[in-house]
């Protein structure tokens, strides 16, 4: 239970960070939604876009001039900020007491490595939870007004499940990352370039009908926004794909922790 509190109090600092970024986006993007929904022909500049673009980003998916319409296409970025937390979150898990000359003492710790892992992942994931929370409360807030109707609202919480999901697989694959790789240096750079990495892939795989398969190798395509918007669900083939990455990551975490030979 040290542990758990002991992570969540040295995470606080970069969970602010975070948090600070979300409210700095968000009040951003509604003032921009602002000039969409009042000048509904600036629309027009955006189609003049190449029309692979607009797929790629939703762009022609959404309409801009609706609330619902503009939160989708501004949910890429919500999921970046998730995914790019939950990579190096679940990196640190491992790396942390290397990089800060620490795992002597946590060796002398009278419990087990798995338990420790354990109660750093489980702090990770409330400090996730409550990223995800201040999305939630900065959109509540910043949404109010413009009238949001019931559409909207089955939306966001459908989309923040979304983001859970995609903060489940990136935090286990840093996880991983920290454990395989022996160099927090190179497994910290690892998790930030296999966050971009996938993000990345789901762009080209809306670039192009041939391309379409590459939404199988990026988390970020699991929780699509114009899936949800317009199925109201979340593919199941995507959530079986991703109980799949999150366990074997998560497995091969432990199994590498167990037997890995800490810096100290």
């Amino acid at each position: 239970m040290n542990i758990f509190l002991r992570e969540l109090k040295a995470n606080l600092k970069a969970l602010v960070i975070f948090s600070v970024i979300v409210v700095l986006i968000s009040t951003v993007g509604f003032a921009k939604f602002s000039v969409y929904a009042e000048n509904p022909e600036l629309l027009s500049v955006i189609e003049k876009l190449p029309a692979s673009l607009l797929d790629a980003f939703n762009l022609r998916s959404f309409n801009l001039t609706t609330l619902s319409g503009f939160y989708g296409v501004m949910f890429t970025y919500y999921a970046l900020i998730v995914g790019l937390a939950a990579a190096i979150w679940g990196n640190e898990v491992i790396v942390k007491e290397e990089r800060d000359k620490t795992a002597e003492f946590s060796l002398t710790l009278p419990i087990s490595r798995r338990r420790a892992v354990t109660a750093k992942l489980l702090a990770m994931t409330v400090d996730l939870a409550a990223l995800i929370l201040v999305i939630y409360l900065t959109l509540f807030f910043l949404a109010q007004s413009y009238q949001p109707d019931r559409a909207f609202w089955d939306f966001l919480v459908l989309s923040l499940g979304g983001l859970a999901l995609l903060a489940a697989i990136f935090l286990a694959v840093g996880a991983l990352l920290g454990c395989a790789m022996d160099s927090y240096k190179k497994s910290g750079a690892a998790a930030i370039a296999v966050t971009l990495g996938t993000y990345f892939l789901s762009v080209f795989s809306g670039l192009h009908e041939k391309l379409a398969f590459l939404a199988y190798f990026s988390p970020f395509r699991y929780a699509d926004a114009w899936t949800m918007w317009q199925k109201g669900r979340i593919e199941s083939v995507y959530l079986w794909i991703s109980a799949c990455v999150i366990l074997a990551s998560l497995a091969a975490a432990y199994w590498l922790y167990e037997r890995r030979d800490l810096l100290l």
